[in-house]
């Protein structure tokens, strides 16, 4: 995830954690951040990336602006596969707690019904945990915080059976960037392309190549956030574009500018008062 905002005095603080080994296979990682801000109301741009993240937040109430509306966001919430950038709105601290999945594990892991919207609200028992996490949060025990939430899903996945066929293929996906052709996925997960795509589609609400290309955009989009003068015609050729336009359309599908415009911007806010962070 791409979170940015640009404020004066703004301290930041972000950690990320690793899940026990008998998550890996299913979430990615665990993470914290907090935000302080000195204006009144602030808003963040996220942009799309091939993982939804479950999301818990803490302090004041935070609103989203998604498909043109302007909409409350519970606690949690999941943030899902977005095919373009939407904005978060809070006031003075936002602190979050969030839970980031793989495509094909998050509603698995939850119990629920795939779905491919970009944000997600959902009703679960996982809701119950908010008032103990915002204690923890409260006290500065983040540790803890995240502690009792890695628990939850210790104790929440053990009854969910590992499909090792979206497992094969997501450990292939991810080490190809989204670069590889559906039948190498299929391949890769010893399986047809016809049963790899229906038990995706069943699991994530998303197809293989949906999903390897929001994969492929976040590697191009990380490399023009952390090096504007990256040259777009070799980084075309790097991820397996056809060619530096076919690079341009995918880019703008999902960020809504093209790769040049992405990396102007990068590359003058990075000499003002401008603050981002990317999660690995």
């Amino acid at each position: 995830m791409l979170l940015h905002q640009r404020v004066l005095s703004l301290k930041m603080h972000h950690q990320e954690f690793d899940p026990p080994i008998e998550l890996q296979d299913a979430i990615k990682c665990f993470w914290y951040t907090r935000i302080d801000f000195t204006e009144l109301e602030s808003g963040f741009e996220v942009q799309p990336d091939g993982y939804p993240e479950i999301i818990f937040h803490f302090g004041k109430a935070c609103t989203i602006s998604y498909n043109g509306n302007l909409q409350p966001l519970p606690s949690p919430f999941i943030m899902g596969l977005l095919n373009k950038p939407v904005c978060i709105y809070t006031e003075k601290r936002l602190e979050t707690i969030g839970i980031r999945c793989y495509p094909w594990t998050v509603f698995d892991i939850l119990g629920l019904k795939p779905a491919n919207t970009g944000v997600h609200i959902f009703e679960h028992p996982i809701a119950q945990l908010q008032s103990t996490l915002d204690a923890y949060i409260r006290a500065g025990k983040i540790d803890e915080a995240v502690a009792e939430v890695k628990q939850y899903f210790m104790d929440a996945r053990s009854p969910v059976a590992v499909d090792k066929t979206l497992s094969k293929a997501g450990v292939a996906m991810t080490e190809a960037n989204g670069t590889m052709p559906v039948s190498q996925v299929a391949a890769a997960a010893h399986a047809t392309v016809r049963t790899l795509e229906r038990k995706f589609k069943q699991s994530s609400g998303y197809t293989v190549k949906d999903v390897s290309g929001l994969m492929r955009f976040e590697q191009a989009r990380n490399q023009l956030w952390s090096d504007p003068d990256s040259n777009i015609a070799g980084l075309a050729y790097e991820l397996g574009y056809t060619d530096q336009a076919h690079l341009s359309r995918e880019f703008k599908r999902y960020s809504g500018t093209t790769p040049a415009a992405f990396a102007r911007k990068a590359k003058k806010e990075s000499m003002h008062d401008f603050v981002a962070f990317i999660q690995a």
